[in-house]
């Protein structure tokens, strides 16, 4: 017969003279959204159990080969038939998690000699900062990775000085809250958005706002979040650019503003320098420096610095003479470092762990939590 042969809906069908192609491809993706409104997700086993529904289908929407109806909103008002859905191994599984309480995540029968769990909080600060010391734009993105080696399928509990929380504890104490020392200690951070692992419970973050979960075995990462409020920079670059004729003085102090008790570490500053520059002296009272002409920068490394502590750094640039009279339009300053606190000001308030059926307790549990601040995108304009 003349037109598509309907004996198999996915095969181009065999014709007596030359047809629109584009039509044969189209009709194929229209018999194919059908079959998918009606049963779902297509495959071979789903066409073994519609096989009578989907002859139905091509009787009504092909007549001697010719295209017709091919709405499913209007051919489900004739064709009633529900189709059998085929359910993926990935649904199957998820059913099976649902009815049993079995964790995706997290098999049976782990056990450890020593039940440990490790906890990082690790903050990327960014800043923009102009020269006069004026915030420009700045954020915190961080993570709290974790790495359980814990016996059984314990339920872990993890609180911080949420915000919303520290203000929900002080409403509940009496007295407390109208004390300025207390008011300080237990100062809360207010949290933008955040993202959770699979394993945490949602709702009990939402109505008691702590993280309650059981820990994928190994290292994970718990949560994701990022803050724009009362972020303490860790550090302060204090430009001073004098241009004379063909030469340049530029002056940098670094003032680190975290405990005197905590070092910082891995730092470095990288000062711009014009592209015409022919020569460079340096002087600084720590650390390291180095004029870079493949960079067009200066950079100094000091590998430790305490907190509220100062370092200088003098630029003594000689420029070539350049017929262009463009004013250099100095680039912004930037920083790398890492300090041993979370600049956001997140801290852990508690971790417990409950396991009632290997019966070990909270404090049989050795637990580590370490914060550690880096530099993201940290620039001082010059």
């Amino acid at each position: 017969s003349s037109g598509i042969n309907a004996e198999w809906p996915l095969r181009p069908g065999v014709t007596r003279q030359n047809v629109n192609a584009a039509m044969v491809f189209e009709m194929l993706h229209q018999t194919l959204a059908l079959m998918t409104s009606y049963f779902g997700k297509v495959s071979e086993e789903a066409i073994k159990n519609n096989f009578v529904l989907i002859y139905e289908l091509l009787d009504e929407i092909l007549d001697f080969g010719y295209p017709q109806k091919t709405d499913s909103g209007i051919l489900k008002t004739f064709i009633t038939q529900q189709g059998i859905k085929t359910t993926t191994v990935e649904e199957q599984t998820k059913i099976t998690n649902q009815v049993t309480g079995q964790i995706g995540w997290r098999r049976d029968g782990i056990k450890y000699r020593r039940n440990e769990l490790f906890l990082d909080v690790l903050e990327n600060v960014n800043l923009l900062m102009n020269a006069q010391g004026k915030v420009l734009s700045a954020h915190v993105s961080g993570r709290v990775v974790m790495r359980s080696y814990l016996s059984g399928m314990p339920e872990c509990k993890f609180g911080m000085n949420d915000k919303v929380m520290v203000d929900n504890k002080d409403k509940e104490s009496t007295g407390l809250k109208d004390d300025a020392a207390y008011k300080k200690r237990n100062q809360g951070i207010a949290i933008d958005d955040c993202t959770f692992h699979q394993c945490v419970k949602l709702s009990k973050f939402e109505t008691e706002r702590s993280i309650s979960f059981i820990p994928p075995d190994g290292e994970f990462e718990l949560m994701r979040y990022r803050t724009t409020k009362d972020i303490s920079f860790p550090f302060r670059i204090i430009p001073l650019v004098r241009e004379a004729g063909n030469k340049m003085e530029i002056k940098v102090v670094l003032k680190s503003n975290y405990r005197a008790a905590l070092l910082g570490q891995k730092i470095e500053v990288r000062i711009p320098t014009p592209s015409t520059t022919s020569g460079v002296n340096l002087l600084c009272n720590k650390g390291r420096s180095k004029y870079k002409s493949s960079d067009n920068a200066v950079v100094w490394r000091i590998k430790r610095m305490a907190g509220l502590k100062e370092a200088q750094l003098t630029a003594e640039i000689e420029l070539l003479p350049s017929t262009e009279n463009k004013k250099w339009q100095r680039p912004p300053i930037s920083m790398n470092f890492e300090v041993p606190y979370a600049p956001s000001g997140l801290k852990v308030r508690y971790l417990k762990v409950f396991e009632p059926k290997l019966n070990y307790s909270d404090h049989e549990t050795v637990k580590w939590v370490r914060y550690i601040g880096r530099s993201g995108l940290y620039e001082t304009r010059s």
